[in-house]
């Protein structure tokens, strides 16, 4: 239960404090990264450790789009280092006008200091606010800079942001390019263990977005089993990233519409096809940054993609002059695109880069998307059929689905006076003190609701598996009673009538039982979750109850446990306090309280088990806890444990998705040969 505010009166009049000239902090060249790095990188945990990365793999990226470059490597040491190399111009060396400290000293010691702000520098760039190495070089415990340029090699190191000594000609040296090596600063990081998983997905990413250009990755840390190197290089760039995406579906036409052109000095970049899911896959960049809320090109695109296929359709005669046009949400069913935009100067709508802003962009996204995709549909008629027949396909049933969803989400349906008779509501009516628990079975339905605080928890049993809707057209899935009864308890509706903030809790619970029916049980629903209530997921409004697996207890002493891991430690712990108890009694009163007998333990045999006097329950669902047990274990706003779902990942989290919960049966059986190794805690 929420804590309640103590408000205490004033009994005295508060100090003057004063604030003038003197209060008033400076901080000068990379100290205000230092003293806020997150303001810089977003966070000092993982995101932020693996955004160094990014940073100075974005420089060299930078140096590729604008032609200068097309190799660039990142390798991981042993010593905690990552080192970054591009065949780019290399970074300048000569006294900068302005600092009067060489360029290489000035773009790594001054913020906002760079080839990006001012002519001649780059066209276009990426980067993270414009702060880039610099930033980087303020948050590394030790940072040197090797930049081959003007036939020499030359070298300057850094010390948590500060020069050790001026830039130096080493040695000859032929070619150019750059190469950065960093440690990040552990009295900064929480953590300095890079994932090598995260790398490798972010650069072959990169790649597929500059095409041409050879990414390669080296792990040659101890703690890793092997050494690992992989390159990436795509000649065909974004075609190819969608030839990646659709792996795992069956596309409906063979060719990959692929257009790159450039209009008013804008490039646009687009690549789609069509597949056999119901979901539509996008993803936007904007100067290679993946604008995870669209923008601009993003409205560019949909508006040519559904204007040119309503205009082919009525001019090859599959659309009749009665028939109403496609809609937006008709002709995205199924398709997989990839756009993306590089720009002179990219505005984008908060520190996050999540959306773009240039207004501009959106025109000429519409004029080269209607263009070339008129061109293709009638150079490729068999692929134009099969695009159009999945379209109106998708309109027939979105016709039926409406009919669906108006009979089940009707005007008024959310009052309070039609939500699910199952229901067992809240008395708050404010979502913010709000929450729902989704739990599995009238069993543990009933003793959720007997054990919740009914002030601000609502429980809402399931009946069964909800249906696959991986597998299923909006239209079916408003036919399931149990996918009904959690739309309208929820009152966001769904698809295009979602609304995030008609949500009627702020924190929406799976509490499912810790088995193999549980675990599939919750994969169903955030399988659901993903698909039409991706907001929620983004937001962080979904969260998985964890449910202790075991309860030891010897005597009045118990301790619940959540894990076989956690289980081992807490035997150990028990048999010395069983051990300490025992060496503390006389013999006879040892004897006479020898721990649990042969017919208590034949009596609990199916739940518990005996280890060294301590008793173990193992829970097999929640309907074997009473209400109070399910209370202070897993409901309790002050014990419980929960896991709030996040995707850290759009694209790997689309594909686990669609293999694990599509039809492709041999992907499937793959993932789960491969990562079977790695599941703890099955139960058979």
């Amino acid at each position: 239960m929420p804590a309640k505010k103590s408000v205490k009166k004033a009994t005295s009049k508060p100090q003057k404090s004063e604030y003038g000239a003197k209060q008033i902090t400076v901080l000068e060249g990379l100290d205000p990264v230092r003293k806020r790095p997150g303001m810089y990188i977003g966070n000092t945990s993982t995101e932020g450790l693996h955004h160094l990365i990014w940073e100075v793999v974005d420089n060299c990226i930078d140096e590729a789009m604008a032609g200068h470059a097309n190799h660039i490597e990142v390798v991981m040491s042993n010593d905690e280092t990552v080192t970054v190399t591009d065949n780019g111009r290399g970074i300048p060396v000569e006294k900068h006008h302005q600092t009067k400290k060489s360029a290489l000293e000035t773009v790594l010691t001054v913020l906002h200091a760079g080839g990006k702000f001012g002519a001649g520098g780059y066209k276009v760039s990426g980067g993270l606010h414009g702060v880039g190495v610099s930033v980087v070089n303020a948050l590394s415990d030790y940072l040197r800079a090797e930049i081959k340029r003007d036939g020499k090699l030359w070298v300057q190191e850094f010390q948590r942001g500060k020069p050790k000594g001026g830039v130096k000609a080493v040695a000859n040296a032929r070619g150019t390019g750059t190469s950065i090596t960093f440690k990040a600063d552990k009295q900064i990081f929480s953590t300095t263990e890079y994932n090598r998983e995260t790398i490798f997905d972010h650069l072959r990413q990169q790649a597929y977005l500059t095409k041409g250009v050879k990414i390669s990755v080296t792990d040659q840390r101890k703690s890793k089993k092997n050494a690992f190197q992989y390159t990436f290089y795509f000649e065909g760039g974004i075609k190819s990233y969608v030839k990646h995406l659709n792996y795992n579906k069956e596309p409906k036409h063979d060719s990959i519409f692929y257009t790159d052109k450039t209009e008013q000095e804008v490039q646009v970049e687009v690549a789609l096809q069509y597949s056999d899911s119901y979901k539509e896959t996008m993803f936007t960049f904007a100067n290679n940054i993946f604008t995870v809320e669209g923008g601009m090109h993003m409205i560019g695109f949909r508006t040519a993609l559904t204007r040119t296929l309503n205009a082919y359709a009525r001019r090859k005669n599959m659309l009749k002059e009665k028939d109403e046009n496609l809609s937006g949400e008709d002709v995205r069913e199924g398709l997989t695109a990839v756009v993306s935009v590089k720009i002179r100067d990219p505005q984008f709508e908060g520190q996050t880069k999540a959306k773009l802003g240039n207004a501009e962009v959106k025109s000429v996204v519409d004029q080269v998307m209607s263009e070339q995709f008129e061109i293709y549909l009638e150079e490729h008629p068999r692929d134009a059929d099969a695009i159009l027949s999945k379209c109106i396909i998708a309109q027939r049933a979105r016709v039926a689905a409406r009919a669906a969803r108006d009979t089940v989400l009707r005007k008024g349906a959310l009052d309070g006076l039609t939500l699910p008779g199952k229901l067992a509501d809240c008395s708050s009516k404010d979502p913010k003190d709000s929450e729902i628990f989704i739990v599995e079975g009238d069993s543990a339905g009933g003793s959720a609701k007997q054990g919740r605080d009914r002030n601000f928890q609502a429980i809402l049993p399931l009946r069964g598996k909800i249906l696959n809707v991986e597998r299923a057209r909006i239209d079916k899935m408003l036919a399931n009673n149990e996918v009904k009864s959690l739309i309208i308890a929820l009152g966001t509706n769904i698809g295009e009538q979602f609304v995030y903030d008609d949500l009627r809790y702020d924190r929406v619970v799976i509490m499912t039982d810790a088995d193999v029916d549980g675990a599939h049980i919750r994969t169903l629903l955030l399988t659901l979750f993903y698909r039409y209530f991706p907001e929620l997921v983004q937001k962080g409004n979904i969260y998985i109850a964890q449910p202790p697996l075991y309860k030891i207890q010897f005597g009045k002493d118990f301790e619940y446990v959540y894990s076989d891991d956690e289980l081992e430690v807490a035997k150990k712990k028990f048999d010395k306090l069983v051990a300490d108890r025992k060496s503390k009694r006389p013999a006879k009163q040892q004897k006479k309280e020898t721990p649990v007998g042969e017919a208590a333990s034949e009596e609990m045999e199916e739940t518990q088990s005996q280890t060294s006097g301590a008793l173990i329950q193992r829970y097999k669902g929640l309907g074997e806890m009473n209400p109070a047990q399910l209370w202070e274990t897993t409901m309790d706003p002050m014990t419980r444990k929960m896991k709030q779902v996040h995707i850290e990942d759009a694209e790997k989290a689309d594909d686990v998705f669609s293999v694990l919960m599509g039809s492709d049966v041999p992907s499937r059986k793959k993932f789960i040969q491969t990562h079977a190794a790695s599941v703890k805690n099955l139960d058979i």
